[in-house]
């Protein structure tokens, strides 16, 4: 509970200094109609004690949610040293570093962020980071056909649909032609790739793990897409996934764009998010937004700078890549004290995540529930049910969230829960939630 010390007497001098009257003309622009008008019926005065145990009370009918629910958003743990380091005044109230003599420190947490950024994704730039894994998608496109000067990009239904979304509303208002590649058994159809090829495709557009939770043949895809001299955009939402699985820099990506909140980032609520943008280091000139670099000063000292700066505030506007006017700076500071932390241990973890959502799907199949899709999946995979919102509407009664309904982005879905288990949901949890399955139907 917040203490607030103001006696009648503060109270009293403050109103003096004001020139107010009393508390109540404070509040005289608000008109009398919308008043309450009538005394409030108070309950008598609570001790400090008594009031914490009321809240207590109350706060124990909550019923907390267990979450089975990822789709772009990821319930992960974030050690308590995350939140301490973070929530020093220095970093969450720092601005851009215009002056890099007076900005070191939040200067080379980028720095760090951009290194670790670039290692996990096997990409050799990375900018500073942009507002959210679907804006980061609709850059890497503009990137991409501002440097081959085509105007027109293959995207794979695959992709998560609230990107798919943002993606259509920048290109539609830029003269850009977004093709859509139908998809097939859980991942994008290779073979029908060809058939939306021509000089004009500036990217191929696929999400890995992509939105089904299924693993993409990112390796034939870059094929396929260089053999027409065409970029390879990889979209990754779950950053996690890259603990164990081979980069997209490994598997043929030219650019790798998508979501970082995994990394050290609560899932409040939707937000805060934290954009990806990386790059092949021949995009250097064309990425937007700003990139820090590693310098010495006038005394041989290591110091860092904003190296590129390319949104219209700092050159012309007819010049610059993108209008971007700010990034996630903390959020970004928390994904580098979080990959710090965990270091080589995020394969760990990653493995961990692997395996709890592979005993999840283990459990409810023996339990004569049908997977969609048969491909190897990270920590997401799809569920039929006869009659899915029910089953939902019953596990919220139980405390759970039980995964997205497919059938909100794709119709032929339309009684498939996308589900998904992290290092938060234990064996017991999830043996507890196939329990409750198993009453809900």
């Amino acid at each position: 509970m917040d203490y607030i010390s103001n006696t009648p007497k503060d109270i009293e001098e403050m109103l003096k200094v004001i020139g107010a009257g009393g508390i109540d003309d404070l509040f005289t622009d608000i008109p009398s109609s919308v008043g309450l008008n009538r005394d409030i019926s108070l309950p008598a005065p609570l001790t400090e004690i008594e009031a914490g145990e009321l809240l207590t009370e109350i706060a124990g009918k909550n019923c907390v949610l267990k979450s089975f629910i990822g789709a772009g958003a990821y319930n992960h743990y974030i050690p308590a040293v995350v939140d301490h380091l973070a929530s020093r005044s220095e970093f969450y109230t720092a601005y851009t570093p215009y002056q890099p003599e007076v900005s070191q420190g939040t200067l080379t947490a980028i720095f760090e962020f951009q290194t670790l950024i670039c290692r996990l994704t096997g990409m050799d730039i990375t900018n500073a980071s942009m507002y959210d894994g679907a804006t980061s998608l609709a850059e890497a496109v503009f990137m991409a056909v501002r440097s081959n000067n085509r105007n027109a990009v293959v995207v794979s239904d695959a992709v998560h649909p609230h990107y798919r979304q943002v993606l259509d509303a920048y290109a539609g208002v830029s003269g850009i032609e977004v093709r859509t590649l139908k998809s097939k058994e859980g991942v994008t159809d290779i073979e029908s790739l060809e058939a939306l090829m021509d000089d004009t495709v500036s990217a191929v557009v696929v999400q890995n793990p992509n939105f089904f939770g299924c693993l993409e043949d990112l390796g034939n895809i870059a094929d396929a897409a260089h053999n027409h001299k065409s970029y390879l955009i990889t979209v990754v939402t779950e950053p996690m996934s890259l603990g164990i699985l081979k980069s997209p820099g490994a598997q043929g990506a030219d650019i790798v764009c998508g979501e970082g909140q995994s990394l050290g980032n609560p899932a409040g609520f939707g937000g805060p998010l934290l954009g990806i943008l990386a790059a092949r280091d021949s995009f250097l000139r064309k990425m937007p937004g700003r990139l820090v670099g590693k310098t010495t000063d006038a005394d041989g000292k290591e110091a860092y700078v904003l190296t590129l700066q390319t949104r219209e505030q700092h050159i012309r506007r007819d010049r610059a890549t993108s209008n971007i006017c700010t990034n996630q700076g903390l959020c970004a500071l928390r994904s580098v004290l979080y990959m710090t932390l965990l270091g080589n241990t995020l394969r760990d973890l990653a493995d961990l995540n692997h395996r709890l959502a592979s005993y999840l799907k283990q459990r409810l199949t023996e339990k004569g529930f049908t997977p969609v899709f048969t491909r190897p999946f990270f920590n997401e995979f799809v569920l039929a049910f006869n009659d899915a919102e029910r089953v939902r509407a019953a596990l919220r009664n139980d405390c759970y969230q039980l995964g997205v309904p497919l059938g909100d982005y794709y119709p032929e879905h339309k009684n498939s829960l996308l589900l998904c288990a992290t290092e938060m949901n234990s064996p017991d949890d999830i043996d507890r939630l196939v329990q409750a399955i198993e009453r809900a139907v």
